[in-house]
């Protein structure tokens, strides 16, 4: 998408992600691309305006004559995501039981 030798962009591939990417793993796998342009070609695959008619599951970016599920670009999506190994802050410790709780209200 990207020649560094020369700093061009293919537009193409941004536009019309289509006619470059046949697949969501294809989008992350391109190393020329940052997360923000994945996740914009990624969303705009998903969205309803690339739809099947006939099966809503299914989305079909113009310029590609493959089809693929939402669950596919969802679970491409969420692969751009970092989750942290544990909850932020740490484990909840609770001060009070949750009977004590409900009652104080």
């Amino acid at each position: 998408m990207l020649d560094h030798a020369d700093n061009i962009i293919d537009l193409n591939a941004i536009l019309h992600p289509g006619s470059v990417y046949d697949h969501p793993r294809d989008v992350i796998a391109d190393p020329t691309l940052s997360i923000g342009e994945k996740r914009a070609i990624l969303t705009s695959w998903a969205s309803d305006a690339a739809s099947v008619a006939s099966s809503p599951t299914l989305r079909e970016l113009p310029g590609s004559d493959k089809a693929v599920t939402i669950d596919e670009i969802l679970e491409a999506l969420a692969s751009l995501d970092h989750h942290p190994k544990g909850p932020p802050g740490g484990k909840p410790v609770r001060t009070r039981s949750v009977e004590r709780t409900g009652l104080a209200a």
